[in-house]
């Protein structure tokens, strides 16, 4: 991507990139119907985990993978006056917000052991799976970038 916007700093999207969009929207929607039939079917059986002590270290590593990944994408992106590089970076941060929510829900549930907290925490994840999915059948139906913030 970065060669390409250095070769034509003004394209526009192309189909590669329309296709990519859709795919990654498709993805989005299918986790969403696993999160939340999952939740779902947790709340049904009254299952709570053993554990959610690995994803509170797996969403502590992500958190630090993601915020290094954000200030180099943010910084490459001015350089190179990338709208679609920064914009990129904004959706790393939902990766972030979605490591927070994972970080949450295990916590509290590694902690207190109430039984809806990661339930609770998964439909969170599915909330914001959706706004993505939605986000990226959104920029490919536009010809310009658009950020992924988390409204």
């Amino acid at each position: 991507m970065v060669r390409r916007i250095q070769r034509n700093p003004e394209s526009s999207r192309d189909d590669y990139e329309r296709t990519a969009l859709r795919v990654t929207g498709f993805a989005f929607y299918l986790l969403v119907i696993g999160l939340t039939v999952t939740s779902l079917f947790n709340l049904w059986t009254g299952h709570t985990p053993e554990t959610t002590l690995w994803g509170v270290i797996i969403s502590l590593i992500s958190i630090a993978i993601m915020w290094i990944l954000v200030h180099w994408k943010r910084k490459i992106g001015k350089q190179l006056n990338s709208a679609a590089i920064l914009a990129d970076a904004e959706c790393t941060m939902v990766c972030i917000y979605m490591s927070l929510v994972l970080l949450i829900s295990s916590g509290i549930y590694e902690l207190t052991k109430f039984a809806y907290m990661d339930i609770l925490g998964t439909l969170g994840l599915a909330y914001l799976s959706f706004k993505e999915g939605h986000e990226c059948f959104e920029k490919a139906k536009g010809n310009g970038y658009c950020s992924c913030e988390v409204e």
